[in-house]
């Protein structure tokens, strides 16, 4: 089944990922997943599978272990570090973007594995974009904005930026779930409660046994 991937990612040999879209419901059945509840809870994922606790992003350095995030318009972000081989898995809808959900996992993996922000590697998968994303004020004043649209693309790079990952070391997809293309990717903005999930996750396929872990 077809599912996106960064070039970024793409160039490390001891990595798989994926983001989903429409027609690759199911592309991964088994791999480790939250309760997803728009928050800045970041859960460690090593010698754990299944769905776990409530969160919004998951970390590993634990080889063979796919951990895994659902979206529907929220924006999907993969991490990892080259140094160490560790990933990060991450839902950011808006409330989870303002609560900094990403720069969250980021100080994770710096706390977990020794991570440097400076070396991470970022993927920005498809998400509603502001052409289709109008808000109100209550939601706005979130982002410290006046505008009827939201950029929540936007809003998370700044924050890795912030959190001090380099700029050339993100890859955002800008495609958005509403518009880009009839029928492409899941919306819950467009098609409401008949909107499926799309998933977008990471694995370690062999790990370094001189950087990996903690």
């Amino acid at each position: 089944m077809p599912v996106l991937q960064s070039p970024l990612l793409s160039a490390l040999e001891w990595l798989k990922h994926g983001f989903g879209i429409r027609s690759s419901d199911g592309w991964i059945p088994d791999y480790t997943s939250l309760k997803q509840i728009h928050s800045s809870k970041v859960v460690l994922a090593d010698g754990r599978r299944g769905t776990l606790e409530e969160g919004d992003a998951l970390v590993t350095g634990e080889a063979g272990n796919w951990i895994g995030v659902r979206t529907a318009d929220c924006v999907p972000i993969l991490i990892a570090d080259p140094e160490h081989r560790v990933v990060a898995a991450v839902h950011a809808g808006w409330r989870g973007t303002v609560a900094s959900i990403v720069t969250r996992a980021v100080d994770k993996l710096t706390l977990e594995y020794r991570s440097d922000p400076g070396r991470l590697l970022v993927a920005i998968g498809p998400a509603i974009g502001p052409c289709c994303f109008e808000v109100g004020p209550e939601v706005a004043c979130q982002f410290d904005s006046t505008a009827r649209t939201i950029d929540l693309v936007k809003a998370n790079w700044q924050r890795l930026l912030d959190a001090g990952v380099r700029p050339d070391h993100i890859h955002a997809m800008r495609l958005c779930t509403v518009c880009s293309g009839p029928g492409q990717f899941h919306s819950f903005r467009r098609d409401k409660e008949q909107s499926g999930r799309m998933v977008s996750a990471v694995c370690i396929e062999f790990g370094d046994e001189k950087s990996a872990g903690r």
